[in-house]
């Protein structure tokens, strides 16, 4: 069996002055509020509590950062969409992960995630053009992918490529589907042999 990777939290980046200034890359999980990117980080790390996780949307205010094997870091972006937050906090926010995502030299791709019971909404169409824009390298990763019937997970993956013109990565936690295809893109990304 292979061993998991070594990951500790290392910082709450509530300013860009914040975010640690090695060179080593940095792979970002952006998503809606409440889409499960806490979730989908302690699953592919193999620790159920590393990324705080809650049923409350809109619990991460920062960038989160997590210290993978001492070369490379996991990033858990504040979310967007129907956080329960004050106008002047979702403001904040959003310069936040904007000034992160547009000026990090480190920044070496992007989970994007969404439901695979949802339909991509304007802010998940906005990220995405964000992101070929800027050319930042993205997987377009489902989750919560148990909840649906084969054939609705099928139809949702149809319909989600056709509209983002993009590959596709279904992921769960319950049963552990997409975990080895993160790891080949994020390996891709900063160049490592794990899992």
């Amino acid at each position: 069996m292979k061993q998991q990777p070594q990951a500790i939290f290392r910082l709450s980046a509530y300013s860009l002055s914040q975010v640690p200034s090695d060179r080593k890359p940095q792979i970002a999980f952006g998503g809606r509020s409440n889409v499960g990117k806490s979730t989908l980080i302690n699953t592919i790390l193999g620790q159920r509590k590393l990324a705080r996780t809650s049923n409350t949307p809109g619990r991460t205010q920062a960038l989160n950062f997590f210290e993978i094997d001492d070369r490379y870091y996991f990033v858990d972006l504040p979310g967007y969409g129907f956080a329960k937050a004050p106008l002047a906090v979702k403001e904040a926010w959003g310069k936040l992960v904007d000034g992160y995502l547009s000026h990090s030299k480190n920044l070496a791709g992007v989970v994007a995630l969404l439901d695979c019971r949802r339909d991509v909404r304007d802010e998940d169409q906005q990220l995405f053009e964000w992101l070929v824009d800027k050319k930042i390298p993205y997987v377009v990763t489902l989750t919560k992918t148990d909840k649906l019937s084969a054939n609705q997970l099928n139809k949702a993956r149809t319909r989600i490529k056709a509209e983002l013109s993009s590959d596709i990565i279904s992921f769960s936690a319950k049963n552990g589907a997409g975990v080895k295809e993160l790891w080949s893109w994020i390996n891709k990304r900063v160049g490592g042999l794990i899992l």
